[in-house]
């Protein structure tokens, strides 16, 4: 289990008190910073499932690929947050290309 998937629990658990005691005590803010950490435990152990299963793949890759791909990955670890937003751009720009290769 990597670091984000324990973090991402620990989040969720406390989104989820936060959220309960705002409920409890009629604390409307409190509530809504409970559902915003039990969202953002939940996004972060979604991550830790994705860098896991990658980490598996990267094992049955050739071995000459392997060093740079294990590099990706601890990179990927180390700067979540920009991972995904990387991996966003490149799903914004792939997209794209593909809509105009289909129009032209």
């Amino acid at each position: 289990m990597t670091d984000q998937r324990i973090e991402g629990a620990a989040t969720e658990l406390k989104g989820k008190v936060q959220s309960g005691l705002g409920r409890l005590t009629g604390d409307s803010k409190l509530q809504i910073e409970g559902k915003i950490n039990e969202v953002k435990g939940q996004a972060r152990d979604a991550y830790g499932r994705v860098i896991d299963g990658l980490d598996g793949l990267v094992d049955k890759a050739p071995t000459q690929y392997q060093g740079k791909a294990r590099q990706g990955l601890d990179f990927a670890r180390r700067k979540p947050l920009l991972t995904t937003g990387i991996v966003a751009g490149l799903a914004v720009l792939l997209g794209s290309l593909g809509r105009r290769r289909h129009q032209g």
